[in-house]
């Protein structure tokens, strides 16, 4: 059975084993990142590394897989879904291969940093397929490829102790390059597009990825030299985006007052999101004194919530508009960090039930900013459009991650902000939350009053 597009005139075999193929695929993508939070301390151990050194471990992979997915949402705009993917998951293999071999350091992270480079690709596409091939379900569609990211984000940590656990930290690296097996279903199901070659811009391609490369180094392992230069990259990139015949990412983007406090907005939530998933894992083992496996339990209810929610959310977003499920999943979520700063410090049990609150929100924010988004884009800029959703989406959690844990370095207060919350060692992670709070309010009453309906 084939299901036709009928803006673009493109033909689907099979819908269903298309988006489930693009999922799976996500899935994997996505866990292969927060997998590896759990095996850090392994790699270290076996490694004999310092935190400092042991951290490039994620940092390298967040670094390349912010940029690439920026990298390939351009060239979406002119080359074939199959190529890019074919590309992508032949290259991320190859890195995961890497890892399992890997004799020394040296190689981990060479590993990490070639499955980066293929596993961007997946963010990229996923995000842009439901609008490409799925025009008339676009925001359920969104909502699903939400909710895979949530689940998967939330799952990754469970695995990864599991594996890590009764195997070796190396098996992380032959579970994710199972990913290939998707292959043949996707380059069966994709449809047969025309590559247009365009000259790329590849000057403002490095432009761009130095400029994110330097502001990340800066802000999470806190050398200041680096964004100092992060500072005049980003004047650089800014000149030659002016300056270009086809810029890599078009200035006239930022000129939509529309795209700007879309994009800024979900960049707020989506960075408290990133978070919450960061500081809570912290929280339960410095508070609760849990283990891995039990840290995976306490978060699985918000994580799964969030994957049922998504389908739903992505309906509501096709039958109610994305700006209104926006406005209303930002309102939720900023209710959600009230209600988890308000009940850190109890029983466990309770957390884990608080913590669906904020967690269900995230596919709600990412199917109907996403949409929103889509809204505003030129067919031709869609894909670079969206990729820029991308960059912000993985530098937002590189960022949060960073400000949150120099936040729980530095201040350890004993009474929370909050007066409904515990007094006590959780007193600083109620106000963490709390902060989270303020900063989605900010967002929500921003977008509220700068966007023009």
């Amino acid at each position: 059975m084939k299901e036709l597009n009928n803006e673009q005139d493109i033909y689907i075999r099979n819908p269903k084993m298309l988006l489930f193929s693009i999922c799976f695929v996500l899935m994997f993508s996505v866990m292969n990142g927060t997998m590896f939070n759990i095996a850090i301390p392994d790699i270290a151990e076996a490694f004999d590394l310092m935190p400092s050194e042991v951290s490039w471990v994620m940092t390298g992979y967040i670094m390349v897989y912010a940029v690439g997915a920026l990298i390939y949402g351009k060239l979406a705009d002119t080359v074939a879904f199959k190529k890019l993917i074919t590309f992508g998951l032949i290259v991320f293999t190859i890195g995961s291969l890497i890892g399992f071999l890997a004799p020394n350091y040296f190689f981990v992270l060479i590993a990490r940093v070639v499955q980066a480079i293929g596993g961007s690709m997946m963010p990229a596409i996923a995000f842009i397929a439901p609008i490409r091939y799925f025009p008339n379900e676009r925001g359920k569609i969104l909502g699903i490829i939400a909710s895979v990211m949530a689940f998967a984000s939330g799952i990754g940590p469970i695995l990864g102790g599991v594996i890590a656990g009764f195997l070796s930290w190396q098996f992380l690296f032959l579970t994710s390059g199972l990913i290939i097996v998707t292959l043949p279903f996707l380059l069966r199901n994709l449809p047969d597009e025309e590559t247009i070659h365009v000259k790329l811009d590849y000057l403002g391609a490095v432009l761009v990825g130095l400029t994110i490369g330097t502001t990340l180094i800066g802000i999470t392992l806190g050398v200041m030299p680096s964004l100092g230069l992060a500072v005049i990259l980003a004047a650089l990139t800014f000149l030659r985006m002016t300056k270009a015949r086809n810029p890599f990412i078009p200035p006239h983007l930022f000129k939509n007052r529309n795209y700007v406090v879309a994009l800024l907005s979900s960049f707020l939530a989506v960075a408290c999101l990133f978070g919450l998933m960061f500081s809570v894992p912290i929280m339960l083992r410095e508070i609760y004194q849990l283990t891995t496996m039990e840290i995976g339990l306490v978060m699985f209810p918000g994580a799964i919530s969030a994957a049922l929610i998504g389908r739903k959310g992505g309906r509501l977003v096709d039958q109610k508009g994305s700006r209104l499920i926006f406005m209303i999943s930002l309102g939720l979520l900023a209710i959600g960090f009230l209600i988890v700063s308000s009940t850190v410090g109890l029983n466990p049990v309770i957390v884990s039930l608080m913590l669906v609150f904020p967690m269900i929100c995230f596919p709600l924010v990412q199917a109907s900013g996403a949409d929103l988004l889509a809204n505003m884009l030129e067919k031709n800029e869609t894909g670079v459009g969206m990729g820029v959703f991308n960059l912000l989406n993985f530098v937002s959690g590189a960022l949060s991650g960073a400000i949150v844990g120099v936040t729980l370095d530095l201040f350890q207060p004993t009474r929370a902000v909050n007066f409904l919350a515990v007094i006590g060692e959780s007193a600083v992670y109620s106000n963490v939350f709390l902060t989270f709070m303020g900063l989605v309010l900010i967002s929500l009453v921003s977008f509220k009053v700068i966007y023009r309906w």
